[in-house]
């Protein structure tokens, strides 16, 4: 009886000795196939003040139609009188149509570059990252597109500071705070342009 029992044992310690390999190559396979998740932080965007539309994260240029009965010269106007009271300087201004009517091409329409630059909003960003100047200043963009009647539509479009960020390897959170800003001060200017309002 004796040899029975140390048989049964061993063959216990056996199986005991199988399960617990068994049991230690799964959890070696479940954690070499489990990576960590990485950690996104949601990014930090300009805001849109109520009845403008929404933020495309994924693109560079926010753009708004210029409301009916607002002219081109009333958009421009508007524009630096609202920069001055956000702050901004208009450093420089860029007439693309005319350079493009210049080289005996139509430009189908009003094509024109604004640049405004407010340092006490981005004076962060450079400090931070000063690789960031190749996107400095901001520009506004004023223009005609056809729209769906195939008929030339004036809009006002900007070029989005916290999507230039995203180039920026690791930006740090004042630069990602002093970009949200600066987006947000901008969209109020196009906003406001886009009507008219002084």
């Amino acid at each position: 009886m004796l040899p029975l029992k140390l048989a049964n044992k061993g063959r216990s310690l056996t199986m005991l000795k199988s399960f617990l390999m068994v049991c230690l190559i799964c959890s070696i396979s479940a954690c070499v196939a489990l990576k960590p998740m990485p950690v996104h932080q949601a990014a930090l965007i300009g805001k849109v003040s109520a009845g403008m539309p929404a933020i495309d994260p994924n693109s560079a240029i926010y753009e708004l139609p210029v409301k009916a009965g607002v002219s081109y010269q009333e958009v421009v106007d508007s524009l630096k009188s609202l920069s001055v009271g956000l702050n901004f300087v208009n450093p420089a201004n860029f007439p693309i149509g005319e350079h493009i009517k210049q080289r005996g091409i139509d430009p189908q329409g009003i094509k024109d570059v604004y640049s405004f630059c407010n340092l006490s909003l981005g004076t962060e960003i450079m400090l931070d990252h000063p690789e960031f100047l190749v996107f400095v200043p901001c520009r506004i963009a004023i223009y005609e597109k056809p729209d769906t009647n195939k008929r030339l539509q004036l809009y006002i479009g900007l070029a989005r500071p916290t999507f230039d960020l995203k180039s920026i390897k690791n930006p740090t959170l004042r630069a990602q705070q002093a970009a949200q800003t600066l987006e947000s001060a901008l969209l109020e200017m196009i906003d406001k342009a886009s009507r008219g309002d002084l």
